[in-house]
């Protein structure tokens, strides 16, 4: 059975059972309280689960795209461990419980998927009677096919505080081909493949219940890449039709053969698969909008794209190949999941530039590793140094979990408490000097929410709202009142305010109540719906419960309105011009003034930039109608509206379509028309790292005092050069071009004359053994200038030689010394030379066996220092 059947019988055999069949959510999951990526289908339900929302829906059931980041170090080198996994799923709020549950799964797996029943094994948590019961009684499975297993084994919870609750696992026994076992065995024989979560628990960091949750939910997964394995009879999820396309495509790029092997010394297949795993996790996560970082999500996609290029070279490969599996990636799931197919070009460009950039690096930090690991093989010890696997993650880009796999390879361990100790010291230093923001506590917000429900925005239709303080936040503790001074966040029922979101800052304003007015610093949304205003009282007393009038900052809204329709405009302009490759990946939509990022691989030629700016400023003349509406999501991506990364829908989403060009989801505030916007100016574009590039650009009346004070600059620069404006650049071109030629003439007799100072200086040099010494010093140079001379002397010598000058000059003393090629051969250094004299005028000096130079602040030691230098010199000649 092939993978795409597997995953369509499922979810239709739940949709006739009533089930809700929810699309996938994002990798990155949209609740505060989940853990850093989604980990299982039940991680978009967690509102659900804990009452946080009301149910829509009694029963649901999914495909959940899922990641797995605990054992990275793992996957390759077992048939079983994968970072990305699809997990199906079938859920009720509230609705059936554990009889319904397991009746379901048992149906599923021995009707629609054939498995045979005398094969089927489950375990039940080790005190869940009824779990056990249901089993033997209503399904009738033997006694010694239902397993009791304690709470690491059956009892089921994120790894983080929410839901949880024991659980019954599904096992299949795939008989002797995959080995003999006495009874049960969890392993590659008797494979686990479908969880059925009982979630009746809200439990803490622990996974120790703290108490119940409202309603007893089930919450299941069956793994698709197990069960694919199991039906089409092959080891492990790698030989299934997920990954053979996989496989195949890494084989083309690498040049290496596949043979399906998990012993020790089947290396080959080992990278063969961590090319092809972590390409397929690479593309997911960029194409839900993380990108390549030091921190939380970016890191995790930044490790496995550089585990899976140390594998690429270890293949024999030293070009990027990651880039290349997207495309395979694409061929087999972006029917499925159609965001990979939309960004494909946008995340192969990411992932190209990341390993390029990894790749600059890779080879010496292997040969740093290298070296490191010798060192401490040499010593006898067992760990590789803090020092080194510091200098590998700061230096040369390594994850600490790289060098920790590479040292095990060697039979080593890392000193990961020195590394700690380093990192630490490193972001205490970056910290230095950063202001510290403290957020309102969420457990006064959510008291405030279960009180008064969400904040209803009204800020679309206007800019002021009769409204009511809902309550009122100070130090992360709810109070009734505050008083002149005081720096809080309140809630109100209402708000005209619009809330910091999809990259538009947040509004200002003015909040009058009771006789006490609040000036609105910031407003930022909050849990599920809320919305605070960060204010400052500024007169009388603000008391919750009081009627309100809400009053935005007019103007500044309309100058950040400006700026986020020509936002719109950019991007489509943008995508146009470079590909819609070019999809935006992050954006500051404030007054004035816009920053816009996107993926693209290259700096953007100016003269393209400059067409991208015409076609903006042209687009923003022709006055088309800006029209913001409301519609199902569906229908959104029907009509090909674009979504953002990093931002969450609903069902009902707004849209905004610009002319016939635009057409993008959005929340924030626009205005009517474009010719509205006014003006725009591009001030630059820059990369930002990782395959990310970042125009900037000024907006309405601060684009037009832009280019007044571009005019005014260009009018400064013609007066200077005694043209009109017309003419400054070619003035200026010729200004140049002379100031060339002259600095050209000036090089060629400098050269000149310190080739007859050379030839003057060498006709002095005094004999020394077979070679010849020129001590002298020269007034009025600089080090770098005496450096030169040295060498001009050295080769007027037509000989073996060494030269040694001194020279001062604005209170600074320099010394130099210059070495013949076949005097260095002979052991003599000009470093070794300069030792001591370099001292004599205050300072030191560096360089190489052929040149040293140095200096100080003593141009009375420069005699001493000739004196020193001439001595080691005569010394090293033998005279």
């Amino acid at each position: 059975m092939r993978a795409a059947d597997i995953r369509r019988a499922f979810l239709e055999f739940f949709r006739a059972r009533d089930h809700r069949i929810v699309p996938s959510s994002s990798l990155v999951p949209d609740d505060p309280s989940a853990p850093l990526l989604t980990t299982a289908g039940m991680v978009q339900f967690i509102p659900y689960f804990i009452g946080r929302r009301p149910i829509e829906f009694p029963r649901a059931a999914s495909c959940q795209k899922s990641a797995r980041t605990t054992d990275i170090d793992i996957v390759g080198l077992d048939a079983r461990h994968q970072t990305f996994f699809e997990m199906l799923g079938n859920f009720s709020f509230g609705d059936y419980f554990k009889s319904e549950a397991i009746r379901y799964a048992w149906d599923l797996s021995t009707e629609e998927f054939k498995l045979e029943p005398d094969r089927i094994w489950v375990t039940v948590f080790e005190t869940d009677d009824e779990a056990e019961r249901i089993w033997r009684e209503e399904i009738g499975l033997p006694a010694e096919r239902v397993i009791r297993r304690g709470r690491e084994d059956n009892f089921w919870w994120m790894g983080v505080p929410g839901p949880g609750g024991p659980c019954s696992e599904m096992f299949y026994d795939r008989g002797p081909k995959y080995g003999e076992v006495d009874g049960f065995q969890d392993g590659d024989r008797i494979m686990e493949y479908w969880n059925l979560v009982f979630t009746e628990f809200r439990v803490d960091e622990r996974g120790e219940p703290v108490g119940e949750l409202p309603r007893r939910n089930v919450d299941t997964g069956l793994g698709l890449e197990r069960m694919a394995a199991i039906l089409q009879d092959v080891p492990g999820g790698f030989e299934t039709d997920i990954f053979r396309p996989l496989i195949e495509r890494a084989e083309q790029l690498t040049g290496a053969r596949y043979s399906a092997r998990y012993e020790p010394d089947a290396t080959t297949d080992v990278s063969l698969r961590i090319v092809a795993e972590h390409s397929r996790f690479a593309t997911f996560l960029i194409g839900d909008g993380v990108f390549p970082s030091n921190e939380g999500r970016g890191y995790i996609l930044r490790r496995v794209i550089r585990r899976a290029a140390r594998h690429a070279r270890l293949l024999g490969v030293t070009t990027p190949v990651m880039a290349g599996m997207v495309d395979a990636v694409v061929a087999t799931m972006g029917d499925v999941y159609p965001e990979i197919a939309q960004r494909k070009e946008m995340i192969a460009a990411t992932i190209e530039a990341e390993e390029s950039n990894f790749g600059h690096t890779l080879d010496k930090g292997l040969t740093l590793l290298e070296t490191g690991i010798d060192e401490a093989k040499r010593a006898g010890k067992s760990t590789l140094s803090g020092d080194t696997t510091f200098k590998l993650h700061d230096t040369y880009g390594f994850p600490l979990e790289l060098t920790l796999e590479i040292a095990r390879e060697h039979g080593l361990d890392v000193d990961s408490d020195a590394f700690a100790s380093l990192m630490k010291e490193q972001q205490e230093r970056a910290r230095a000097g950063m202001k510290k923001v403290s957020a309102s506590g969420e457990g006064a917000l959510r008291e405030i929410l279960s009180e008064r429900g969400p904040t209803t925005f009204v800020g679309y239709e206007r800019t002021d709202a009769e409204t009511a303080v809902g309550g009122i936040v100070r130090d992360g503790e709810r109070v009734p009142a505050a008083a002149e001074g005081d720096e809080v966040d309140v809630v109100l029922d209402a708000t005209p305010f619009y809330a910091e979101g999809g990259g538009q800052v947040g509004d200002r304003g003015i909040i009058t109540a009771a006789g006490a007015m609040l000036e609105v610093l910031d407003t930022q949304p909050a849990l599920d719906g809320l919305i605070v205003h960060r204010a400052r009282v500024r007169s009388g007393e603000a008391q919750a419960g009081s009627e309100a009038h809400a009053v935005v900052d007019a103007a500044r809204r309309a100058a950040v309105a400006r700026s986020h329709t020509a936002t719109h405009v950019l991007h489509a302009t943008l995508r146009e011009a470079l590909g819609p490759h070019a999809h935006q990946a992050g954006s500051l939509v404030d007054a004035g003034r816009l920053r816009f990022d996107f993926p693209h691989n290259e700096a953007v030629p100016k003269d393209l930039l400059s067409e991208v700016e015409e076609t903006v400023v042209r687009r923003i003349l022709v006055d088309d109608v800006v029209r913001p509406y409301e519609t199902t999501r569906d229908e959104a991506a029907a009509i090909g509206a674009m979504a953002l990364f990093g931002e969450k829908y609903g069902d009902i989403v707004r849209v905004v379509e610009i002319g016939d060009y635009s057409v993008e989801l959005c929340g924030g505030t626009h205005v009517m028309h474009t010719s509205q916007v006014g003006a725009v100016k591009i001030l630059g574009e820059a990369s930002i790292g990782s395959g990310l590039r970042r125009v900037e650009a000024l907006t309405g009346a601060e684009a037009i005092e832009g280019y007044r004070h571009d005019r005014a600059l260009l009018e400064q620069i013609a007066s200077l050069v005694k043209g009109s404006p017309d003419e400054a650049a070619d003035k200026v071109r010729r200004i140049l071009d002379e100031l060339k030629a002259a600095r050209a003439e000036l090089e060629r007799s400098r050269s000149s004359s310190v080739k007859d100072q050379a030839g003057a200086l060498a006709a002095k040099a005094e004999p020394v053994g077979d070679a010849s010494l020129v001590v002298a010093e020269v007034p009025g140079l600089g080090v770098g200038d005496l450096g030169k001379l040295a060498m001009s002397v050295r080769e007027a010598l037509r000989g073996p030689g060494a030269v040694v000058l001194g020279s001062g000059v604005d209170g600074k003393a320099g010394v130099a010394a210059a070495v013949s090629k076949d005097l260095v051969g002979r052991g003599i250094s000009a470093k070794a030379i300069l030792a001591g004299a370099a001292k004599a005028v205050g300072g030191g000096a560096g360089g190489k066996d052929d040149l040293a130079t140095g200096g100080g602040n003593r141009p009375d030691g420069i005699a001493e220092a000739l004196r020193l230098a001439g001595d080691a010199a005569r010394e090293a000649l033998g005279g």
